[in-house]
């Protein structure tokens, strides 16, 4: 590994906000359930499913969401980076960048699995009468949904991008 492509990636504007927003955006689901001493959210609790076996939780449209920006989301970001800067400047096609990310994706994935099963290991229970931490039998799901968050960044940009020239018209 390039020390300059770590430095380089912690250097980066882009890496950083990924990492904050997507850790920020994992979290307010956990705060609302540990403040409010409920499971259900107020807003998405709407949207339930039900649960298959112990693979897909009742809560798989949160899921699906928080997951698109953290682990999965935000480890597509950094392996995209990370390798676009150990590459150094050749030429990057398509399928390369999304390679990127999808390393990135999974080991994110790999490395935020093995702290929840730490966790749920370790029994913490919440105000809500349950264990803090995910159930290893959605782990599964947790990497299916990483291999799809490398398309997260690209529709971010596409809304942002569309979003900016709306509000930046000339008259």
């Amino acid at each position: 590994m390039s020390l300059q492509a770590i430095t380089s990636t912690l250097r980066s504007r882009r890496f950083w906000i990924w990492q904050l927003l997507g850790a920020t955006i994992y979290a307010l689901p956990v705060v609302i359930r540990l403040v409010t001493g409920n499971v259900v959210l107020p807003i998405l609790g709407l949207l339930e499913t039900p649960w298959v076996d112990h693979y897909i939780p009742g809560n798989l449209i949160e899921k699906i969401l928080v997951n698109a920006f953290f682990p999965g989301g935000a480890g597509a970001v950094a392996g995209e980076i990370f390798f676009g800067n150990f590459n150094s400047g050749r030429p990057v096609n398509r399928r390369l960048k999304y390679g990127w990310r999808l390393i990135g994706a999974i080991l994110y994935t790999a490395a935020w699995s093995l702290f929840q099963f730490w966790g749920n290991m370790q029994n913490i229970w919440g105000s809500y009468g349950g264990n803090l931490f995910e159930y290893p039998m959605v782990y599964p799901l947790n990497f299916l949904l990483a291999s799809l968050s490398i398309f997260t960044p690209t529709v971010i940009g596409y809304i942002v991008s569309k979003l900016s020239k709306a509000f930046h018209k000339p008259s």
